[in-house]
């Protein structure tokens, strides 16, 4: 395997992995056995114990639930609403100067 490829497992290699972490003591050993790290197999049992039957659905990919989907979501839009809020800010200080450069009202 060329360096910087990552090695796909199927679904049903992760979960029966992990279900038989959950059986043995020395999970190193029980690493070398599958052919794996034992870092990936951490991983796994912790990603099946938070997620459970939504676990190992893709490539590499992260699943969230639907409130985690909604607050990336949130998070990605915050930046452009403040920055067109401070852009609209501005442009009332601009416009609400009394100079008269920028009145609507002012007749020529």
């Amino acid at each position: 395997m060329m360096s910087g490829e990552r090695k796909a497992y199927p679904k049903e290699f992760k979960v029966l992995s992990v279900e038989r972490s959950n059986t043995r003591n020395d999970l190193t050993a029980l690493a070398k056995e599958l052919d794996i790290p034992p870092s990936l197999l951490y991983r796994w049992r912790k990603e099946y114990s938070s997620k459970q039957n939504s676990s190992f659905r893709g490539n590499g990919k992260v699943i969230l639930t639907e409130g985690e989907q909604e607050l990336a979501k949130l998070k990605k839009e915050l930046p452009e609403t403040q920055m067109e809020r401070d852009i609209l800010k501005k442009a009332v200080s601009i416009f609400s100067r009394s100079d008269g450069k920028y009145c609507w009202s002012r007749r020529y």
